[in-house]
């Protein structure tokens, strides 16, 4: 397939538009190729150097990613980002982005996955964000531990960054966003949830949840945000009938 027959597909998937105004990424296809057709897509978290090299090193022709180069704003094409636009452009390979509409999808996003490896019933929106609620929250399926949940939404080798047992010793419902949501545990608080899971934890959070006996789990902002990259893969292999491959380059954050 082109570059411009995945854009396509993804759109179709993705609400790329519908988050133009509050998603400071460039969602969507941010670097092209020479308009050579793409036999493999790789997938990952961030768009990094490493990133770019293991993609063309597996033979792809396209990388997709949650976090891209660009975040709303022009730079200069120096450093470390004219390395990296060096490395697409020498190398044929296209980027392509997706943030916020990632995150909030009800089937493929992160936080869709997180909700269901918990055992979330009947997700409900949660989470407003610039108006918009990119999470999801409900009751469980069965009353959770912390270490529980800690195991079902570990990925890989990848520890926890933070867990905070401040509540019930059981959970009976929870509130997921990935990545760094620290800040939104307020929401948490204020809706009753028991169990609130996110990427990142603040310092200015932690006296919060001691009082309000609510429990946390800061499960890592790469390793939070690896499900719903992962499963949007799967659709693409699925769907396309496309060779595809995860690049794995956690950072321990």
């Amino acid at each position: 397939m082109t570059t411009r027959q995945l854009d396509i597909f993804f759109r179709a998937i993705l609400d790329i538009d519908g988050f133009s105004s509050i998603d400071n990424s460039l969602n969507g296809l941010q670097v092209d190729n020479d308009g050579a057709e793409i036999g493999k897509i790789a997938f990952a978290v961030d768009a990094s150097l490493e990133t770019f090299k293991r993609a063309s090193l597996c033979g792809a022709g396209m990388l997709f990613v949650h976090h891209g180069l660009f975040w709303g704003k022009p730079e200069p094409v120096t450093g470390g980002l004219r390395a990296r636009l060096q490395f697409l452009l020498d190398h044929n390979l296209a980027l392509y982005a997706a943030h916020l509409p990632l995150d909030q999808h009800p089937e493929a996003g992160n936080n869709a996955a997180l909700a269901e490896l918990l055992g979330i019933e009947k997700p409900e929106p949660f989470g407003v964000y610039h108006g918009r609620k990119i999470g999801y929250k409900g009751k469980l399926k069965n009353a959770l531990s912390v270490a529980e949940a800690v195991k079902r939404i570990r990925f890989g080798a990848n520890e926890p960054l933070g867990v905070y047992p401040f509540g019930k010793k059981e959970s009976f419902s929870c509130a997921v966003i990935s990545g760094g949501a620290a800040q939104e545990v307020f929401q948490a608080i204020e809706e009753g949830v028991d169990l609130y899971v996110t990427g990142e934890i603040s310092h200015s959070v932690y006296h919060h949840l001691f009082e309000n006996n609510i429990n946390m789990i800061a499960g890592g902002h790469y390793a939070t945000e690896t499900w719903g990259v992962r499963r949007l893969m799967e659709k693409s292999a699925s769907e396309l009938d496309a060779d595809v491959e995860f690049i794995d380059v956690p950072t321990g954050l």
